[in-house]
């Protein structure tokens, strides 16, 4: 059997279907190893070999989307972002804030930490990933990027 290439952006908020009924009923072969120590078992590796336990299709299952789910784990990663709480990102400033002074840049990143007026007319998507604000009387604008 191939290898299939899927994108990790793909899989946020998706799950696993039988293709053929549509049940999330799939199991997928492990192995797992007995802990001494803990007196439980403890799951050592994943294989390829998936099958549906409700109508014993056998083969790749097909991939759902919940995107309710999806646009609520974008949103906490990008208000995450933007209050300064993640281990892994990135900030990317232009050359127009880049050459105004620390204090103007200090002011700028509290001003957008502080945004949560968010609302149907200026986050038509839900994600907390865009918006505007006057400063010093200079227009900002941010978005964010998650990449899950």
């Amino acid at each position: 059997m191939g290898q299939v290439k899927i994108n990790t952006w793909d899989l946020v908020g998706a799950y696993p279907v039988c293709g053929a009924c549509g049940s999330s009923k799939v199991r997928r072969d492990a192995w797992a190893e007995w802990n001494m120590a803990t007196r439980e078992w403890e799951l050592q590796n994943i294989f390829d070999d998936f099958c549906c336990d409700n109508c014993g299709l056998a083969g790749l299952p097909e991939r759902k989307v919940d995107e309710e789910f999806r646009r609520k784990r974008i949103r906490r990663l990008n208000d995450a972002l933007r209050h300064g709480q993640v281990k892994h990102g990135a900030i990317v400033i232009t050359a127009g804030p880049q050459a105004k002074d620390e204090a103007f840049l200090g002011q700028a990143t509290r001003a957008i930490a502080a945004i949560d007026m968010f609302s149907e007319d200026n986050d038509p998507h839900g994600e907390h990933d865009f918006g505007a604000l006057d400063l010093e009387g200079e227009k900002l604008v941010w978005i964010t990027s998650t990449a899950a």
